[in-house]
């Protein structure tokens, strides 16, 4: 089991990163500031450019199954490294990955989407009082999803959430667009750490097939896991507006909302083991020992 819950942000200039018995020292300006734990890290993400680090970061990192990402000159995460060795029999899982028969994984991709649905049609409810018809659209989604229903709730869920018949999502927008980038970012790392954990390999999707994007499963798998994160922006746009400053303190709570606690199977688990549970039950679903993915309630 993974024993991670810690998210571990480096945003200010001047700050040094290495790694010695086991810990990951951060220092700035000749000061001792931390000195956590690899064990302990989900997720490194470097968001400022004068950050500095020793190769022996990367390679602990990854020795632990933490997940490591750099972020761009906007301060939006742009690149990840993700451990090379997962799993003792990743090169099994991995044939389970290729050969999966196609009429399974359209079943896979229907219980995704059909959860993602339900899940924003319970935000919906409980931050506005009705599901404005996204429960009956969850009941309609096929296998594969072929009539892309998907999309159908996703153009009435946005402008519901925020209350702006005007909202879109896009990415390269100046507004709350901003902090949903970032909470799925975060949300991406924990996600794609799961699978390589389960000795899967985050670039082989099960619906998502662009070629230039190395995490396919992960984009799929996060799917039902993104209103976790909406949740947090709408109730921080109610609060401050949709111009908040994506700030340390937004940060440190799109970072604790990903991380907290979900319902999976009746129990109660933080986001990284649920996230792991899920990825287990893939390996499960592709090797044809059981029917359906276990999928969090966020």
């Amino acid at each position: 089991m993974l024993a991670t819950e810690r998210v571990v942000e480096v945003a200010e200039g001047g700050t040094r990163l290495s790694v010695s018995k086991g810990r990951l020292e951060v220092k700035r300006d000749g000061l001792d500031l931390a000195a956590i734990p690899l064990s302990d890290i989900a997720v490194v993400l470097v968001s400022h450019p004068a950050v500095t680090l020793t190769q022996a970061v990367l390679t602990g990192l990854a020795e632990s199954g933490a997940a490591f990402v750099a972020c761009d000159d906007r301060r939006q995460p742009a690149a990840m490294l993700l451990p090379l060795h997962g799993h003792y029999v990743q090169g099994e899982r991995i044939a389970l990955q290729v050969e999966a028969p196609k009429p399974r994984l359209n079943r896979v991709w229907q219980q995704v989407v059909r959860a993602k649905i339900r899940a924003q049609a319970r935000l919906l409810s409980g931050l506005h009082g009705s599901d404005s018809g996204l429960g009956v659209l969850a009941a309609r989604v096929q296998s594969a999803d072929r009539a892309n229903v998907e999309a159908q709730a996703a153009r009435r869920y946005w402008p519901l959430l925020f209350g702006d018949p005007s909202f879109r999502r896009d990415r390269d927008a100046a507004d709350q667009n901003r902090l949903l980038n970032y909470g799925y970012a975060v949300l991406r790392a924990v996600v794609a750490r799961g699978i390589c954990a389960a000795g899967l390999h985050p670039s082989i999707g099960i619906h998502h097939h662009n070629r230039y994007d190395a995490f396919r499963l992960a984009d799929d798998l996060m799917e039902p896991l993104r209103p976790r994160v909406d949740r947090e922006v709408a109730i921080m746009v109610t609060e401050q507006g949709g111009g908040v400053e994506l700030a340390g303190p937004a940060k440190a709570r799109l970072v604790e909302a990903v991380l907290g606690e979900v319902a999976l199977d009746g129990e109660t688990r933080l986001m990284p083991d649920a996230v792991s549970r899920m990825s287990a039950s893939l390996v499960d679903v592709l090797a044809g020992e059981r029917h359906a993915l276990a999928i969090p309630d966020v």
